[in-house]
């Protein structure tokens, strides 16, 4: 039998644990105190890179063959695995409400004394910031307008009160809640996976409780590589809208008749050269500077068009719709193959599209929530990260897509449902006053989300290329960047005339494997919690108060007190609880940067080699 913290007094079996510390007293260890070599994984990187420029090559000399080959198995997709991004969505939005609300909320993203660096208004701000993106402005007027017009399948008839409800509550589902778990899944993971059992910041991390050793193998850089794949087609697309919107504003203030596509790659070139400028000139200050100053700018022009437009109107539309949302959500998340071909065709062009998208952009998102979410409990985390964006974006997409479909109904030219969704949105601001200011607005409103985007998303993939070094080199940031804006223009070119289709097959298709991937995530998080020092805690401390309870009843009958002290074998809080096993033990276990054995004290932070974080030198790139 093995020797158990239950059995035997603290110290006969110290000997057992890493560093004589029990696993229910390990405060937990940031990745910042641990011993790390970074430097570029050749693997990781090698591979990513020739697979990319593979494809961008083939995409730029032959886009014909590019769109021919992603349509034909976009198709196949669509009717074999369409089930599976309706999945992984209710099983990332699934396991953060279970992780939220169970014994696991306590647990804090970061060691026992961690406190949140930022202020929870901040905190907001900066994780709104991060998951928003052009797609409030692309889809925000167009999507509930065109809902509106043509309901999806099996639901309303179109131009009606109840397809009016309806198509916010279609959209409501497909910015909402499930987006939202998703990212809350990522980045909670991410999150307790550096800060709290001391990990380098990588995808791959969050699986040792499966994997174990492996993760640092082939199986650990499969799935960082599968990631930065991801994380490149998911911000390509969200690139490819931005240059779609800003050659439509640049079309409107230049009065030209038509935007072609060398247009379109020419402002892709002017802002990737923005950004190369961003990433190599230390400017990184002002561009964060420019994005804040983008967000305000979005909930002002949110705020302008509630004022300017149909606010009565919109003030009814608001607990309507999201009430809507509520009742439809499990009606919204059954739809699939078996309601026939007109789902399914719907799905493609809608559903499917958002989850591929959202699932693209889980690295890169999850990454960003885990830095600023250090020091929250995962109840808070949880909550927060869910409720509060979704709510903001169900007030957003009421407020552009009720007051386009107020305009289809007063009759005004633009929103009849023929319309592209750039040009529904600066038809919406040339109907609300201002108009002469507001195309410049929102063309540096697109401009600087793509420059961003392009930015964080590049250090992301540069830090996943690079051992999880959270300072990448500049030259290993931009080349992803230009990885990006390559796959972007394929998607432009793949698109033909339809240069949506393009951006939609794509991202669809990439992110169908990475699915598999956070299914097996949410899987080892919650194994992670499992053996967490507050969870084993927690579980010594329910077994401890039965246990004394009914020994209690037993020799005082109703005249008892609870104390600590040694109980019999058999008996005791830990009787059933091996806590000298390795997948218990081995996480806290300190090592050097060769990976070697040191010992450690955990009550006054000393290294028994004398190393100190004062001696560490500047990671290496």
């Amino acid at each position: 039998m093995p020797t158990t913290a239950g059995n035997n007094p603290p110290q006969e079996e110290s000997a057992h644990y890493p560093h004589d510390t029990h696993p229910g007293l390990v405060p937990g260890i940031s990745v910042e105190d641990q011993r790390n070599n970074f430097g570029i994984d050749k693997t990781v990187f090698g591979v990513t890179a020739l697979l990319i420029l593979g494809f961008i090559t083939w995409g730029i000399l032959s886009p014909e063959s590019v769109s021919s080959v992603s349509s034909s198995m976009f198709s196949w997709a669509m009717t074999n695995t369409g089930w599976l991004l309706n999945f992984v969505m209710l099983i990332g939005l699934g396991t953060m409400v279970y992780v939220g609300f169970s014994r696991y909320g306590r647990i804090k993203l970061g060691t026992d004394d961690d406190e949140p660096e930022f202020s929870r208004f901040s905190w907001i701000a900066m994780m709104f910031g991060a998951g928003i993106g052009v797609g409030i402005f692309f889809f925000g007027p167009s999507e509930p307008l065109w809902h509106y017009l043509s309901p999806p399948p099996h639901t309303v008839a179109g131009s009606t009160p109840e397809s009016l409800h309806q198509a916010l509550a279609q959209s409501h589902f497909h910015w909402g809640l499930s987006a939202w778990g998703l990212y809350a899944l990522v980045g909670g993971a991410l999150a307790y996976s550096s800060y709290r059992r001391g990990r380098v910041t990588l995808i791959s991390s969050t699986f040792r409780s499966l994997f174990g050793e492996r993760t640092e193998g082939i199986a650990g850089r499969l799935i960082d590589i599968m990631a930065i794949i991801a994380t490149l087609f998911g911000t390509a697309a969200t690139l490819g809208l931005s240059a779609i919107q800003v050659s439509q504003g640049v079309q409107i203030i230049s009065g030209a008749s038509e935007m072609s596509n060398n247009i379109l790659l020419l402002i892709i070139a002017v802002l990737t050269i923005c950004f190369i400028i961003s990433s190599v000139s230390g400017v990184a200050k002002g561009v964060r500077y420019l994005s804040n100053v983008n967000i305000t700018l979005t909930l002002g022009l949110i705020l302008f068009v509630f004022i300017c437009g149909p606010t009565l109107f919109l003030l009814n539309l608001i607990p309507s719709g999201a009430l809507e949302y509520a009742n439809q959500f499990l009606s919204m998340a059954g739809k699939s193959l078996s309601w026939g071909q007109e789902s399914i065709d719907f799905q493609a062009s809608w559903t499917a599209f958002y989850w591929a998208w959202w699932i693209a952009w889980t690295p890169f998102v999850g990454m960003f929530i885990a830095r600023i979410s250090r020091g929250r409990t995962l109840r808070e985390f949880t909550l927060v990260t869910i409720a509060v964006p979704s709510f903001i974006l169900i007030l957003a997409f009421t407020i552009f897509g009720g007051t386009a479909i107020s305009m289809n109904r007063d009759g005004i030219a633009g929103f009849d449902g023929t319309s592209s969704e750039e040009q529904v949105l600066f038809d919406m601001f040339g109907n609300l006053p201002l108009q002469m200011i507001t195309p410049f607005i929102l063309i540096f409103v697109l401009a600087v989300f793509f420059i961003t985007s392009a930015d964080s998303a590049s250090v992301v993939m540069g830090t996943m290329s690079s051992r999880g070094n959270p300072a990448p080199k500049k030259l290993v940031v931009v080349f992803w960047g230009l990885c990006m804006m390559g796959i972007a223009i394929v998607m432009l070119l793949a698109g033909g005339e339809s240069t949506l289709t393009g951006l939609q097959n794509l991202t669809i298709l990439i992110a169908i494997p990475f699915a598999l991937v956070l299914i097996v995530m949410a899987i080892a998080f919650i194994k992670d919690l499992s053996t967490d020092p507050a969870a084993i805690r927690h579980t010594y401390a329910r077994a401890a108060i039965s246990n004394a309870v009914v020994r209690g009843l037993e020799e005082h009958g109703d005249d008892f007190e609870l104390a600590v002290e040694p109980a019999e074998e058999g008996r005791g809080a830990g009787a059933d609880f091996d806590s000298t096993a390795d997948h218990i033990t081995e996480w806290y276990q300190r090592t050097d940067e060769e990976g070697n054995d040191v010992e450690y004290d955990f009550t006054t932070g000393e290294w028994a080699d004398g190393w100190s974080t004062d001696d560490a030198t500047k990671p290496k790139s």
